[in-house]
This record gives structure tokens, C-alpha cells and sequence, in this order.
């Protein structure tokens, strides 16, 4: 369910604004929908898991208030983040 250390460095390679960038938001967003991703393919299969179901809520919000956070401050960043994402917002 969780992502491994070489799929991590790949999203943070991929979604660093600089070198050394691990904690931007959008590196956080990518390891978040990354997660989502996996917990919403393990729910597929596990449909009464309700303790992961519960993670996965919280997961959701987390990303949610993170890309609250960006819009806030560059809507441009905002919009080409969820494109790279392929997020419906």
C-alpha cells in the first residue's frame, strides 16, 4: 500500500521546483496522490478495509488543503500542477 523509497525519489526528482527541493508543495501533492492512488487500488479489492478507508479520507483532505494552500498564493502553479497530476479540479 505505502510507495517504496525508489517510486519516492522518482516523484521528488520529477516535481522539485530546485535541487534538493523534497518538502515544496508540490512534491507533497505527488507522494499524496501517489499514496491515494495505491490505497484507492487496495480499497478495489478490500472493500470493508474501513481503517484504510479512513486513512485514505485523510489523505484526500491533506492533498486538498495543500492545493488550497497553492492556489492561494500562484494560481498559475496551481493549475499547471493539477494538469501534471490529471486531477479534475
Amino acid at each position: 500500500m505505502s510507495i517504496t523509497a525508489e517510486r519516492r525519489t522518482a516523484l521528488i526528482q520529477e516535481y522539485a521546483m530546485h535541487a534538493g527541493d523534497t518538502g515544496s508543495p508540490e512534491v507533497q501533492v505527488a507522494i499524496l496522490s501517489e499514496r491515494i492512488k495505491n490505497l484507492t487500488e487496495h480499497l478495489k479489492e478490500h472493500a470493508k478495509d474501513f481503517h484504510s478507508r479512513r486513512g485514505l479520507l485523510m489523505l484526500v483532505g491533506q492533498r486538498r488543503r495543500l492545493l488550497d494552500y497553492v492556489k492561494k498564493k500562484d494560481a498559475a502553479r496551481y493549475e499547471a500542477l493539477i494538469k501534471r497530476l490529471g486531477l479534475r479540479r
